[in-house]
């Protein structure tokens, strides 16, 4: 009740205006887009879609890679941090700065999804690990190495939610992968952009159909023993950028995110330093501490919404509650909801109802509510039946809600710092928050700026991701729920 009443005081207080006066007319030129897709007006869809796998394949292995090596030694307070800071700062900012570093290269996009994931997927890996039954431990012979226990012990009882974990991922790479679209790689998010600031909604509904239509199918084409051979292919098909220059990569490392008061500064003086804290008290109390009030109005607002709408869509994909082809129907809108990023259904949005926070809490609500009503529904497939259960909405509200409360719960808290991260990219929509003055900063070529603004967003997320482990924990929730 804490969280709603929060929720309820964000929206008292939130930009959440209504501002246009006649919508429809695009409204509906986008229906028209939706019901006669153009498959045939992108240019280089084929290799669109490749460098859209390719990029996610190679982004999700090496993060995948890298963060079990970090889950090893993730009880260590500095790897913690270190992880929780690397997998604070979204995929897209992690572009932007790599984008200043190496230009349109492979290597931008490869490392944007890669670092940021492997700090996700150590933390993740770890809390199964530790969270794995640990009685048939005490069962390995004395004596036995550490290489021998881990790979022949610890790992065959977890494997199968690392693997399903794992998979998961590989499916938001996939998204992600079409968000770097947005910063000029080509990835399919590159033409959904063109395609949209030109209008052109049914080469827009063609790509969507096309990216859900991958998504969906990825339960038969995806399968671990295939893994070798698609990270081989996706080296292969990677996109030829560039050449990178070390003169940019020395330049943006050592003049462009160094502070501009302390730019070749030969000598540190109090002059110096005076300046440099005018600076930040600009950057701190005009940009980010309005970003960061913008951000936690969204974020309460979007966990509460999203936490709502998971309690009406999880029975759409629950057999407890339909039959076969209503719930192909449910899973169907689901992976709608789940598959398309929150740029683009909060640009929808913003078409119906103005630039406010409205569009953004609507989408972030509508895509995590069917992330976790989809993670829920099957989960309550998994209750055991009782023999004088009730039905309809008895069955609902007595049987099955009281069941799955505590997993509905941590699901939810697990996803909080989840939609704080993704508030990032919708500030490129105009959305006042801290992602905002980011993307502003880096337009401006204000590097500097726009460094100090990710570290303090960073700092944000890292935060709430520890209130939300205390919540968990003082609630008995499981610290790492199953993905599947």
């Amino acid at each position: 009740m804490s969280f709603i009443g929060i929720a309820v005081f964000c929206v008292l207080v939130g930009d959440l205006e209504i501002s246009t006066l006649d919508p429809w007319q695009e409204m509906g030129r986008m229906a028209l887009g939706a019901v006669s897709p153009d498959f045939f007006t992108t240019e280089n869809l084929g290799r669109a879609f490749l460098n859209t796998l390719a990029f996610a394949i190679i982004g999700v292995a090496l993060g995948s890679a890298l963060g079990f090596a970090l889950s090893m030694v993730f009880h260590n307070p500095g790897v913690r941090f270190f992880c929780a800071f690397i997998r604070a700062i979204h995929e897209l900012f992690w572009g932007l700065i790599f984008l200043q570093a190496f230009g349109l290269t492979p290597l931008t996009g490869v490392l944007a999804l890669a670092i940021p994931y492997a700090g996700i997927f150590a933390k993740v890996y770890s809390e199964i690990l530790d969270e794995s039954d640990q009685a048939h431990l005490k069962a390995a012979p004395e004596g036995t190495g550490f290489i021998s226990f881990f790979l022949f012990v610890r790992i065959p009882d977890v494997w199968a939610h690392i693997k399903t974990y794992t998979l998961y991922r590989l499916e938001c790479g996939l998204r992600s992968s079409t968000v770097l679209g947005f910063i000029g790689l080509p990835t399919i998010g590159f033409h959904l952009e063109s395609a949209f600031k030109q209008g052109n909604y049914e080469e827009v509904a063609a790509l969507l159909y096309l990216f859900f239509a991958l998504i969906a199918s990825m339960r038969w084409w995806m399968r671990p023993k295939l893994v070798p051979f698609y990270v081989a292919t996706a080296l292969f098909v990677l996109p030829v950028g560039a050449d990178i220059s070390m003169v940019n990569v020395v330049r943006f490392l050592t003049e462009d995110i160094v502070p501009g008061p302390l730019r070749w500064v030969e000598s540190y003086n109090v002059d110096t330093f005076y300046i440099f804290g005018q600076w930040l008290r600009v950057v701190v109390v005009e940009q980010a501490l309005p970003g960061i009030v913008n951000t936690v109005v969204l974020t309460m607002i979007a966990l509460v919404g999203a936490g709502g709408l998971t309690l009406i869509f999880f029975p759409l994909v629950s057999a407890k509650f339909f039959g076969r082809w209503p719930r192909k129907a449910g899973h169907m809108f689901l992976v709608i909801m789940r598959s398309t990023p929150e740029y683009i259904m909060a640009y929808v949005f913003l078409q119906l109802w103005g630039p406010s926070m409205l569009p953004a809490i609507v989408a972030l609500s509508l895509h995590n509510g069917a992330i976790i009503g989809h993670l829920i529904g099957h989960h309550a497939d998994q209750l055991p039946a009782r023999a004088d259960a009730p039905k309809g909405l008895n069955l609902y509200a007595y049987d099955v809600l009281p069941r799955i409360y505590r997993q509905f719960l941590a699901f939810l808290f697990y996803r909080w710092e989840v939609i704080m991260r993704e508030t990032a990219i919708l500030g490129i929509l105009g959305i006042h928050t801290l992602g905002f003055y980011v993307d502003s900063a880096f337009v401006d070529i204000r590097f500097d700026r726009a460094l100090v603004l990710i570290v303090i967003t960073a700092l944000l997320n890292i935060s709430v991701d520890k209130i939300s482990r205390t919540v968990r924990t003082r609630l008995r929730l499981s610290r790492s729920p199953d993905i599947v």
